[in-house]
């Protein structure tokens, strides 16, 4: 019986197969990259899978364990997210929006570990020229001697100066730019970003170099390319901003090597990046105005705990339904709570539109913030101010009583150090403490502390 010739459309950007030719891919949503191959089915079916070798079994027990040191940049903050330095051997992703200041902070980390005279760092480009980076590393007052710089964009010609080189670090900006002879595709693509990201972890791997890919992510949230590398590198990392201000926050979603609770924080300079060493700082509003609707709290990150203000505006509603807004807080919690201030504590917000912000644009996930976004509900509904230096921690649930937060004493401490004189807490058991410590049980107490 003769074999029966089978024509199929294969995207040269992703590979995926269709058996009708359309002008754009259902895939991956490239144009004009469907092209037909002619397949003989009979030859497929007679084809048949070698046999493998076995792989090497490998006993962890005789396995000599060392203590790995840690790359230290001696920049402070990003020692913290990155769990104590950089681990040799490892790949890191750092993601950001265009323009936020990925290059910039690379470019700083080149620099600390070249003054350290502990290895040179090899810095490759595909997007910018030897003239453009120097500009910008001159800029940054950084040590060009350590620093060396490949203008490449293919993955398997610069993993080759590499093991000539054998540096301490390789940074690769950006990872869009890079391709790899073993994908027919071109650069950007998919299955590109995947080849080359593979062979950049191949190599550290195999020579323990540390290796930071830099990869790009749109404004409207389209990360498919960074987003398939999560699952092969061994640390995430993102740079975040508002725009409204110059600070940019420095975030671990992924990290085989540590915790991916730290938070960096950073103030955008014209000579890059600055430690921002006393956080609470920044997203408390500096001097004594005396507002009504504005609370301190106290909230952690990681093994950090810093002060945020709590904004609440609480006006009578223009139409028919109250609205609700929050910048920095979710809208759902901030439903929530409006709805147990009524119910338990007889305040009528059935007629007010509730408007919350944090202060500094910092985005909160912390339930022990709720007990200050109340006192700020409420003070700015009654128009009474509260005290700047009292400072306001709990959680509350759905029966308006006062929970029990975690790391208090971290939360209290940090209090005593600022300078606070009143602290209002879940009534718990605590410590004696130099400041004064007030406890509530429920919501009904909020307006006597008032």
């Amino acid at each position: 019986m003769p074999s029966k010739i089978k024509n199929i459309f294969v995207c040269s950007n992703c590979d995926a197969q269709f058996s009708k030719w359309s002008g754009r891919c259902l895939e991956c949503g490239s144009w004009g990259t469907l092209q037909m191959q002619t397949l003989d089915e009979k030859e497929i079916n007679s084809k048949q899978t070698p046999a493998a070798s076995p792989a090497e079994i490998i006993s962890l027990a005789k396995i000599k364990s060392g203590k790995l040191e840690r790359i230290k940049t001696d920049i402070s903050e990003l020692d913290r997210v990155l769990g104590g330095g950089i681990m040799p051997g490892s790949l890191t992703l750092l993601a950001g929006e265009p323009g936020i200041g990925k290059s910039t902070i690379v470019a700083q980390t080149a620099n600390a570990i070249s003054r350290k005279k502990i290895g040179e760092v090899v810095y490759i480009s595909g997007e910018e020229s030897a003239s453009q980076i120097k500009s910008r590393l001159e800029r940054l007052n950084c040590d060009l001697e350590g620093i060396k710089f490949i203008s490449e964009t293919n993955a398997e010609k610069s993993i080759a100066a590499i093991e000539n080189i054998k540096p301490i670090l390789v940074i690769v900006d950006s990872i869009q730019a890079v391709y790899s002879f073993d994908i027919a595709a071109e650069a950007g693509g998919l299955n590109q970003i995947r080849a080359a990201a593979v062979k950049f972890l191949e190599l550290a791997k195999e020579k323990n170099i540390a290796v930071i890919l830099i990869g790009h992510i749109t404004k409207d949230g389209q990360v498919a390319g960074p987003k398939s590398l999560e699952h092969i590198v061994d640390t995430v990392i993102y740079l975040e901003a508002e725009a409204s201000t110059n600070y940019r926050i420095l975030r671990a979603t992924k990290n085989r090597f540590g915790s991916v609770n730290e938070l960096g924080i950073f103030e955008m300079t014209a000579f890059g990046f600055k430690e921002i060493t006393n956080p609470s700082a920044i997203f408390i509003e500096a001097g004594d105005q005396k507002i009504p609707g504005s609370v301190l709290s106290c909230i952690m990150e990681g093994t950090r705990p810093f002060l945020v203000e709590i904004q609440a505006l609480v006006t009578k509603t223009i139409f028919g339904y109250p609205q609700r807004k929050a910048s920095g807080f979710d809208l759902n919690r901030l439903q929530v709570l409006a709805a147990v201030l009524t119910k338990r504590a007889k305040i009528n917000l059935n007629n007010q539109d509730i408007i919350l912000n944090v202060v500094g644009g910092l985005k909160i996930n912390d339930p022990s913030m709720d007990l200050a976004v109340c006192f700020a509900i409420v003070s700015s509904l009654l128009n009474q101010v509260v005290d700047r230096k009292t400072l306001v921690l709990g959680e509350v649930g759905l029966g308006g009583e006062v929970r029990n937060i975690s790391r208090l004493e971290q939360r209290l401490l940090e209090a005593e150090k600022l300078g606070f004189s009143k602290v209002i807490i879940p009534d718990c058991e605590t410590k004696e403490k130099k400041i004064k410590l007030i406890k509530i049980k429920n919501l009904e107490e909020v307006v006597k502390n008032l």
